[in-house]
């Protein structure tokens, strides 16, 4: 009995082969990439826009700019609906800066001084510190101290962190942010005494969504966006985020940059 023979397999250039998949490939990123940023615009005007108009108008009614709206409850929801419009749009804000960070794009690092755009963070949300009674120590004091770093990027990192420092401080600590060059770095970092999660826990943290406490027990607000944030942010710049982390007794984040 007979077989057939096989078939010879067919002689295709392998290096064209190469050249199609990659120009495939190429495409199908610009696609992506394209899509990423239609969704950008879209979101950025589709939610933000309303959301800014409820703030804006909730805030008016609150203030009661023109006129007494005719009892205290009014005032107070009205309250609510401006604060709880702040909590949404400052949710908007983080996925938006994750899905734009991921996407490679948004950061152009340059040779900048650190000092000012720390005391920019820290005059921010000084207010924030006195309500809850916590100090932000700034032990900054290099004005020749300069990084590879995007502004932009840096206040974001910085701001998270902050945010972060004073919500999880008792009442009456100090919330220490210090900045220095060593091994062609510059190493920033903010310290706090406090809620402090297991340094077991880092790694997981460091991924959007994530959160350091149960559903049933959590006492703190938030998406678990800040850290996720604050380590794409870094990444960007061509550095690095950790996190060192006693449970239950004080964390120290530390960003590294390039020094210049």
């Amino acid at each position: 009995m007979s077989f057939p023979q096989p078939a010879e397999a067919p002689n295709w250039p392998l290096e064209a082969a190469r050249d199609a998949a990659a120009e495939a490939a190429a495409k199908t990123s610009g696609q992506d990439d394209f899509g990423r940023r239609a969704f950008l615009r879209m979101v950025s005007h589709e939610l933000r826009t309303p959301l800014n108009s409820i703030i804006g108008f909730s805030d008016i009614l609150n203030q009661e700019l023109y006129g007494p709206l005719g009892s205290p409850q009014y005032v107070e929801y009205a309250g609510i609906i401006r604060d709880s419009g702040k909590k949404l749009l400052s949710l908007f804000n983080n996925v938006l800066d994750i899905v734009r960070l991921e996407g490679g794009g948004g950061l152009a690092p340059m040779n900048e001084p650190v000092l000012p755009i720390i005391e920019e963070a820290i005059a921010k949300l000084r207010p924030q510190a006195t309500a809850g009674s916590v100090t932000l120590y700034n032990r900054v004091a290099d004005e020749d101290l300069h990084a590879w770093l995007d502004p932009r990027g840096l206040a974001s990192c910085l701001d998270h962190l902050l945010r972060n420092a004073i919500e999880f401080s008792p009442a009456g600590e100090i919330v220490e942010i210090n900045a220095r060059q060593a091994d062609g770095h510059v190493i920033l970092t903010v310290f706090n005494r406090g809620d402090a999660p297991d340094q077991g826990d880092v790694e997981r943290l460091m991924k959007p969504f994530e959160q350091g406490e149960n559903a049933e027990n959590r006492r703190h607000e938030g998406a678990g966006l800040g850290w996720a944030v604050v380590r794409l942010n870094a990444e960007a710049m061509g550095g690095a985020f950790g996190v060192v982390s006693r449970k239950g007794e004080a964390l120290k984040a530390i960003l590294r940059l390039k020094a210049v």
